[in-house]
């Protein structure tokens, strides 16, 4: 039995965690879930811990105290699915911005030889956005297209948040190389995962933004995605 982990970050999405966890969870019996939350002031948490009993066994949380950023909740709960043998691992929004329904055409694209990470991609064909600011549209194009400027790359979905890895590429990185906490952590990951010699496939999605809750963008965010394809290109990911 292929055993999938979903890790899905929260910070004040007590809005959208219990329709997110239940729609996850009833798609598959082998989709397990794995909540990070950051230590959220709205009760996220308390919620998250009422929904493990409807689901013992395939529903877990960690608890921070604090806000301490996207990239560490994941490499938190990357280090969880390692040490408890989950064969897939992915990352998802809370907010429904990444449709449940496209978590199977993921693992399929993963499951191919050869393939280390399967990305939603809103830039290949059949790909796209829905209800997005021009603004926000051109920022990530703008940095996706920077990216591969800079890392040569060839993922034209650079900085997108619905990926799903291969336990062994997890297994064969040096999770303290990793540097980044937001846009640029995303952009970090398919870095290595592309310099340890693995393929990435970007299978088409439609990004929706958020109906319920408040987005996590913001400047800071912004800038450590500039400065960090800089640094990370000069960086050595090819090795443990």
């Amino acid at each position: 039995m292929t055993k999938v982990l979903i890790i899905i970050p929260t910070y004040n999405e007590i809005e959208n965690v219990e329709a997110i966890s239940t729609t996850v969870l009833n798609l598959s019996d082998n989709y397990h879930l794995l909540i990070v939350d950051d230590g959220s002031p709205d009760g996220t948490a308390s919620k998250v811990r009422l929904l493990k009993e409807s689901f013992a066994g395939r529903m877990h949380l960690i608890e921070r105290e604090g806000k301490l950023g996207l990239g560490t909740a994941y490499i938190e709960g990357f280090k969880f699915a390692l040490n408890h043998d989950y064969d897939f691992i992915m990352e998802m929004d809370a907010d429904f911005s990444h449709d449940p329904n496209k978590i199977v055409d993921l693992l399929e694209a993963c499951k191919a030889d050869g393939v280390g990470m399967a990305v939603g991609s809103r830039y290949v064909k059949g790909g796209g956005f829905r209800n997005w600011s021009r603004y926000r549209l051109l920022l990530s194009y703008g940095a996706s297209i920077y990216t591969r400027i800079i890392t040569w790359m060839p993922v034209k979905d650079a900085t997108a948040g619905f990926v799903i890895y291969k336990r062994e590429v997890l297994e064969k990185m040096d999770l303290t190389k990793i540097k980044f906490v937001g846009y640029a952590f995303q952009i970090e990951m398919k870095y290595y995962c592309y310099s340890l010699g693995y393929k990435i496939v970007e299978v088409p999605i439609i990004f929706k933004d958020r109906i319920l809750g408040v987005s996590k963008m913001n400047s800071s965010i912004i800038s450590e995605a500039i400065f960090g394809v800089l640094q990370m290109r000069l960086r050595d990911y090819s090795s443990k």
